[in-house]
């Protein structure tokens, strides 16, 4: 029994990953997690290719946390591309209790009409594996950038395609309601393979070609004996909740459709997990406040506390040993050279401010919580201002207004106590309209201490004069 046992752990496994191919050899996957144990999923797709691959990772698995929440009923279902590393599928798997299909990508046949930013959709197509979820009788398919403010288990109840217009023209794929069949599936690789007409070359493009006529269908209602429609169906607005509605007013009211659902399908520097979306877009908090109660953050917190230690090194090093610009510009002598010289220091002077503020930014990681975030952009902002005040010998209030400016410009973002969007605009202009005067009069008394710091005959001597000695140059 016991090589028996053993025997079935290892077969098993192989035949999931054993390729089921549809008569077309378009098909190939592979199934990890759980049986089907509902009978309806929320889906979501993953693939490999993007600059931001991990995050996305962590935004599916937040997401589909959330749906625990929300006490939804329903089977989680990634999709997910068959380069997807091995340990994010085991850790969907066995941690999250997501099935797992893995897929091989799509050909996107109109990769070629996707120009710059929007070649992160090529293989946006592989959403339309959801058709081949047989198991299930209705689907829910989601992007990764949604928000479950409740239950939407009602959804399961539409017919055999739902979609929501947040454009007055085309709807949105961000989470549309189907009803999985191999036949339509089928029939979509072929529209692929003789090039159907695709207004973006991704899948919203593609899908809104397969449903031209969703636009003039019914609004879905529920059904209050829980029996399922059929058909196509518009979906309510609130089902997908564009982000930018929220700014207008600072809470949520759309009437038309219960407000379930947020989607941000804005810039994707722009997307809730950064941890700068707040206090610049509110809504940052409600999903890290997810990711808080279901994952936390001990990816991240090595690196964190490596930075904050490497921070801690360079204020207590730049402290001890003063190094200074004036030792390296000491007994230059060729006078032709001294403007020249003089003109790169000062080059190197603002290099060095927009390094310090720049550095810490893009060496946090990403998806850290935004107070954790932002405290240690402002720590290592602050170490790495410390060092340019010593190596310029420059004012360290003037340095240093730009980094209080920072904190000046969170604190006005972060007010609470706007009674719109729009009056929240108004104060961040005015805060920014008040506080460029300091910034600039910091800068000028910036340049004028470092010129003063240059003019002096012991750093520069006059041709063919010997370096004059005084108290200050036998320092060094």
């Amino acid at each position: 029994m016991a090589r028996l046992a053993l025997a079935v752990l290892v077969l098993v496994p192989l035949l999931l990953l054993a390729a089921a191919r549809d008569e077309r050899g378009q098909l190939v996957r592979a199934v990890e997690g759980p049986p089907a144990r509902h009978r309806h999923a929320y889906a979501a797709m993953m693939y490999m290719g993007t600059p931001r691959d991990y995050e996305f990772y962590v935004a599916v698995r937040v997401m589909m946390r959330s749906l625990t929440g929300v006490r939804a009923d329903a089977d989680r279902v990634l999709i997910a591309s068959a380069d997807v590393p091995r340990d994010w599928v085991r850790a969907m798997a066995e941690e999250d209790g997501m099935r797992v299909v893995i897929v091989e990508n799509l050909r996107n046949p109109y990769e070629n009409n996707l120009g710059g930013i929007n070649r992160r959709f090529k293989l946006t197509l592989n959403k339309l594996y959801a058709w081949t979820l047989v198991d299930y009788e209705r689907v829910v398919m989601i992007d990764s950038d949604n928000i479950f403010l409740q239950n939407t288990d009602e959804l399961f109840q539409c017919g055999q395609f739902c979609a929501v217009f947040i454009n007055p023209c085309y709807f949105h794929t961000g989470l549309f309601v189907l009803q999985p069949s191999m036949d339509v599936f089928k029939g979509m690789l072929h529209d692929l393979e003789i090039g159907r007409e695709n207004s973006d070359g991704a899948d919203q493009g593609f899908l809104v070609g397969c449903y031209p006529d969703l636009l003039d269908k019914p609004m879905f209602h529920p059904p209050e004996n829980g029996t399922k429609l059929n058909g196509t169906y518009r979906l309510p607005l609130g089902y997908q909740m564009d982000a930018s509605y929220y700014y207008l007013k600072l809470h949520w009211h759309v009437p038309c459709g219960p407000n379930s659902v947020i989607t941000f399908p804005s810039a994707p520097w722009f997307k809730p997990w950064y941890w700068w979306s707040w206090p610049i877009l509110p809504l940052g908090l409600s999903w890290h406040k997810q990711r808080w109660d279901d994952l936390g953050y001990a990816a991240e917190m090595p690196v964190i506390l490596m930075e904050v230690l490497m921070y801690i090194v360079i204020i207590t090093i730049t402290r001890l040993a003063r190094p200074g610009m004036t030792k390296l510009c000491y007994n230059r002598r060729p006078e032709k050279l001294s403007s020249l010289v003089q003109w790169l220091i000062k080059m190197s002077m603002i290099v060095a401010m927009v390094a310090a503020y720049s550095i810490p930014f893009f060496v946090i990681p990403r998806t850290v919580h935004p107070f954790m975030g932002w405290s240690i952009y402002l720590f290592g902002a602050l170490a790495l201002s410390v060092l340019v005040i010593n190596v310029f010998l420059l004012p360290p209030l003037d340095v240093l207004t730009t980094w209080f400016a920072i904190v000046g410009a969170l604190i006005v973002m972060a007010f609470p106590w706007y009674h719109g969007g729009v009056v929240r605009v108004l104060a961040i202009f005015g805060y920014a309209f008040c506080s460029s005067p300091f910034l600039w009069a910091s800068l000028v008394r910036m340049m004028d201490s470092l010129q003063t710091m240059l003019e002096r005959d012991p750093f520069f001597p006059r041709l063919g004069e010997p370096a004059q000695e005084t108290e200050f140059s036998k320092l060094f």
